[in-house]
Parts: C-alpha cells; sequence; structure tokens
C-alpha cells in the first residue's frame, strides 16, 4: 500500500525514502505571501505550479542523507518598472535541500558546504518553503521585453528649463575678471 503525504504536513524523511513526489497547481489567491507582491490586478486563473520530490543519497561511513528537490513557477501580475504598465513576470524556483538530525548539525553543515541545509521534521510545511523560494525567486525589477506603449526616456522640466536659458551670473564675474586692470 502507498502512503499518502500532506504537503503541509510532511514526514520528510518517509517522503524521502519513498522517493515520494507530491505536486499540483493551486490558485494564486491561496499563497498569500506571493500575491502580496503583486502590484497589477490577478486573473482568477494564474495557477503556482509547484512539485516537491524527496530522494536519499548514499553517504560515506553513515546513514543515507535526505533530500527534498522543489520546482516552483507563476506568472505573476506586476508592474514594469520601464512603462508603468502591467506585465506577466515569471517565476520560476528550483531548489534542493539536505536535511539533518538537529540545528547544531544544521549550523556547522551551513557555513561549511554550499548546499542550502535544513532541519529533519515530522510535520514539515513542504507548501510554506515553495512559498519562501518564489518569494525569493522575484524578479528584483519586473519588465517587459517589449513595452507595449512608447517609454519617455527623458524628463521635461519647464522650470529646468527657464533656469537653463537665463545667464549664468558667474559667467558675468568671469568677464570682469578678464578686463584690464587700471
Amino acid at each position: 500500500m502507498e502512503k499518502k503525504f500532506d504537503p503541509s504536513h510532511l514526514d520528510v524523511k518517509a517522503f524521502a525514502q519513498s522517493a515520494g513526489v507530491l505536486e499540483g497547481a493551486t490558485p494564486l489567491g491561496q499563497w498569500p505571501r506571493v500575491m502580496d507582491e503583486q502590484t497589477a490586478a490577478m486573473d482568477d486563473d494564474t495557477l503556482v505550479r509547484w512539485r516537491l520530490q524527496g530522494r536519499t543519497e548514499p553517504a560515506t561511513g553513515g546513514a543515507d542523507e535526505i533530500w527534498l528537490d522543489l520546482t516552483a513557477e507563476v506568472a505573476l501580475p506586476m508592474q514594469c518598472q520601464r512603462c508603468l504598465t502591467p506585465v506577466s513576470a515569471p517565476v520560476l524556483a528550483e531548489r534542493s535541500f539536505r536535511f539533518v538530525a538537529d540545528e547544531a548539525t544544521a549550523a556547522a553543515l551551513d557555513d561549511e558546504s554550499e548546499e542550502d541545509i535544513l532541519v529533519l521534521s515530522r510535520e514539515f510545511h513542504g507548501l510554506e518553503l515553495v512559498e519562501d523560494e518564489l518569494i525569493m525567486a522575484l524578479p528584483l525589477v519586473p519588465m517587459h521585453e517589449v513595452c507595449p506603449v512608447a517609454v519617455q526616456m527623458e524628463a521635461a522640466d519647464p522650470e529646468v528649463d527657464a533656469a537653463q536659458a537665463r545667464p549664468n551670473p558667474f559667467a558675468a564675474l568671469a568677464s570682469l575678471k578678464k578686463l584690464p586692470s587700471a
């Protein structure tokens, strides 16, 4: 009999040992922290596609390492920073996490390894991890490849233009300095 896993209450070790896979397409409205990042109106059919896959890797001289591979993607409605119109910004998160027995081990390994280290839990919230990774994968400056409207690349300020048209008072002083002294 195959064990059912719940991504909100995931026993990571059992999930990895069974090479479990969980995946789904969840409406964006169910991801409140990701929704807070959108700056444009959302379509009701915007979906977050996610996948969690557990695996074990043999370790030299010890128990197998527990791993969780995460993939998530969404087209998030944001504001283009060039033309200030709505843009559908693709957000893709792909990460692998290694799990260890306790906080002390995680802290020790975190300093010396390049991989992401988390602490094993029988009640791990996989969907919160998906949401965290999507937030970290957000574009810093969302923009269209080609903006749908003409973008004004310079600012015109009548006060600045008028100030530049007036003679520079220091130029008049410079001309006095050039006069022959009497």
